[in-house]
C-alpha cells in the first residue's frame, strides 16, 4: 500500500521570525489591542477517533503517515516554552491534540506543567480537550499529576449518531463514562462541546441539553466551522447559535449570563430554574476575533496565532539550536506584537477554501 503523505506544514508555510525589537519585548498586546493570556499545546497530531470535521477518514485513513516521534516536542521542551509563556503573564494552558490521552505518560508532562507558576507566584490554570475515550481509566491519574478540568467533544448520545460524527465504532456509553470520572475526580466542572452540523445531528441538541441539564456539568454548541482544508465545510451546514437558543429555551427557558472572564469565546446562558447553565461558540455568526487572547504551539513545536492559519512560526528550531530563554521570549513577544489575524470577520467562501493548517495538528 502506498502511504499518502500530507504537507501539514511545509518549508514554504514556515513564516519568518518578525525583527526582534527593543519595543516588541516588552509588549504584552498584538496589533489590534489584544493581549496573550492563553496558551494551546497540542501534544499529538493521532487520534483514535476520524471526526468527519477534523480528521475525516478519507483524508486521515490507514495509509496517513503521523509525524516521526523525534519530530514532536518532548516534554522537557514543551515544559521550557511553557516556562517562557508563562514569565509573559499567560493565564491559562490547554493540552489538545489529535486526542492528547494517546501521548504516552501524559501524565508526566501534567505534573511538568502543573508546577509552573505566573510572575505574581499564582498556579496556571492547566486543562485538557479529549474525546473521552481513554477518560475512565486515566481521569483519577490526570488529576492526581495537577490537571484541573477537563473538555470533552460529544456530538451526540445516541450511537448511530455519534458515530456517524466520528467515524469509529466507539460506543457513547464509554464516554458518558469517563465523564463521570472526572467529575468523581475532581475534574470539575466537566465541560461538553458538542460540534453542530446541519443534516447530521442537530436532532441531538434537546437530547443533550436534557442529559446534561442537572448532572454540573456546562454542555457547550460549537458552530460547524472551516477548520483546515479537508472536511467539506459549507455555511449551508451551519446552525447559528441563536437558532440553538431559541430551540432550547423554547423548551426550557434561558437567561444570558455575563461572561466569566475578558476574552470568554462561550456565550453564557442558564437555565431560568437555576438548574444548570450552556453555552454556545459562534465563530462563524458572531465573530469574537476582537478578543481573542489565544496562541497555538503545535506538535511539533510550530507557534499559531489563529485557528485558520495557513503558515506558523518555528520555535522547535529555536529550542533545539540552542536560544536562550531571554531569546525566545522575544521571539514570542516579536510574533505577538505583529499579530492581526481577525479571519472569522473576514471570512468568505473564498477564504474558506484556504489550505488552512488542519486542527487535528493546531489543536482546537
Amino acid at each position: 500500500m502506498t502511504e499518502r503523505v500530507i504537507a501539514l506544514v511545509d518549508a514554504g508555510r514556515r513564516k519568518p521570525l518578525p525583527p526582534v525589537t527593543d519595543s516588541a519585548a516588552g509588549l504584552a498586546q498584538d496589533r489590534l489591542g489584544r493581549p496573550l493570556r492563553d496558551l494551546r499545546i497540542s501534544v499529538t497530531d493521532r487520534c483514535n477517533f476520524r471526526c468527519t470535521y477534523c480528521m475525516p477518514r478519507e483524508v486521515f485513513g490507514e495509509d496517513y503517515r503521523f509525524l516521526p516521534h523525534e519530530q514532536l516536542l518532548t516534554f522537557e521542551e514543551i515544559a521550557r516554552l511553557a516556562k517562557i509563556f508563562a514569565d509573559r503573564g499567560i493565564e491559562k494552558i490547554r493540552l489538545t491534540g489529535g486526542e492528547p490521552l494517546l501521548r504516552r505518560n501524559i501524565e508526566r508532562l501534567i505534573e511538568m506543567l502543573a508546577a509552573l507558576t505566573l510572575p505574581n507566584g499564582e498556579s496556571i490554570e492547566l486543562t485538557l480537550t479529549t474525546n473521552g475515550s481513554l477518560l475512565a481509566r486515566k481521569a483519577r491519574a490526570l488529576k492526581d499529576a495537577g490537571l484541573r478540568r477537563v473538555t470533552v467533544s460529544l456530538d451526540a448520545l445516541d450511537d448511530p449518531t455519534f458515530m456517524a460524527m466520528n467515524d469509529a465504532d466507539f460506543p457513547v456509553a464509554n464516554v458518558l463514562e469517563g465523564i463521570d470520572a472526572a467529575a468523581a475526580a475532581g475534574l470539575a466542572p466537566v465541560k461538553i462541546n458538542m460540534v453542530v452540523k446541519r443534516g447530521v445531528n442537530e436532532h441531538s441538541i434537546l437530547p443533550m441539553a436534557r442529559y446534561f441539564r442537572r448532572g454540573g456539568q456546562v454542555l457547550r454548541f460549537i458552530e460547524f466551522m472551516d477548520v483546515g482544508a479537508t472536511n467539506g465545510w459549507r455555511m449551508d451546514d451551519v446552525i447559528p447559535s441563536g437558532e440553538i437558543i431559541r430551540m432550547i429555551g423554547a423548551q426550557m427557558p434561558l437567561d444570558p449570563v455575563d461572561p466569566n472572564y475578558p476574552g470568554e469565546v462561550a456565550q453564557r446562558w442558564r437555565y431560568r430554574d437555576g438548574s444548570g447553565e450552556i453555552g454556545v461558540i459562534s465563530s462563524v455568526t458572531r465573530a469574537f476575533c476582537r478578543s481573542c487572547t489565544r496562541a497555538r504551539i503545535s506538535t511539533e513545536g510550530m507557534l499559531y496565532t489563529c485557528l485558520f492559519a495557513t503558515s506558523g512560526y518555528d520555535f522547535r528550531a529555536l529550542l533545539r539550536e540552542g536560544k536562550s530563554d531571554a531569546e525566545i521570549r522575544a521571539a514570542i513577544a516579536a510574533v505577538w506584537s505583529a499579530r492581526d489575524d481577525r479571519y472569522s470577520e473576514i471570512r468568505t467562501a473564498e477564504t474558506a477554501q484556504q489550505r488552512k493548517i488542519e486542527m487535528s495538528y493546531i489543536g482546537g
